[in-house]
């Protein structure tokens, strides 16, 4: 798949280095072209210097053919415009904009475009939200066997309840996020699109789990 992303600081070439090596092309952009000296030696991605909220940069950059986009430079104004831009102009989905001010970031989770914090997992966090069937850790009891996990699911289990869910995938429901507002599911709360699920699941049983979320439900025999 193609990735863009904006800002070639430590996240962003960290992120060009971690999508190259999963076997994506990569096109980078930066304001400053001396910033690309943060990538490795042998990055074969397109490296773009000019502003990631400009059309015709995002079009030398392949926006059009593009699965995701991260806007992770240092401006948070500058993010959101290009998330915006790459979304609402470009139909690409798949998009992160990495937010400092926590107010902001929950304001444009609202309006359906994903945020991450600038910590030092940023990356991480970023390359599990982009690509499907990856499955984000948030606890872990190495004794018990057992984690708490974002789960991505496909889109056909999408007006399914998290009850069929559950009994397909052998996970437990833990909570969902909805618009940034956080959900406690019962029985007859059904999966909407958007919507983040985040599950209790064995460890011992962790990739099957991640199977069952991440293709469609099974029709009945």
């Amino acid at each position: 798949m193609h990735v863009v992303i904006m800002g070639c600081g430590r996240t962003g070439a960290r992120l060009a280095s971690d999508f190259e090596s999963r076997g994506h092309t990569v096109a980078i952009i930066d304001v400053r072209a001396d910033a690309f000296r943060r990538l490795p030696s042998d990055f074969k991605g397109q490296k773009i210097t000019g502003l990631g909220f400009d059309r015709d940069t995002l079009t030398t950059a392949g926006v059009e053919e593009a699965y995701a986009f991260a806007a992770v430079s240092d401006g948070d104004n500058s993010n959101i415009l290009a998330a915006r831009v790459v979304r609402e102009t470009y139909g690409v989905e798949n998009v992160v904009a990495r937010i400092a001010d926590s107010g902001r970031a929950e304001v444009y989770r609202r309006l359906g475009i994903p945020t991450v914090a600038p910590v030092p997992w940023t990356a991480a966090q970023i390359v599990t939200r982009l690509l499907p069937g990856g499955s984000e850790g948030l606890y872990e009891d190495a004794d018990a066997g057992l984690s708490m996990r974002r789960l991505p699911f496909n889109d056909a289990w999408v007006g399914h309840t998290c009850e069929q869910l559950e009994r397909a995938s052998g996970a437990r429901i833990a909570y969902l996020t909805r618009f940034g507002d956080a959900l406690l599911p019962d029985e007859d709360t059904v999966l909407q699109d958007g919507d983040d699920v985040y599950a209790l699941v064995m460890t011992a049983s962790e990739q099957s789990v991640v199977k069952v979320f991440g293709h469609p439900p099974r029709k009945a025999s």
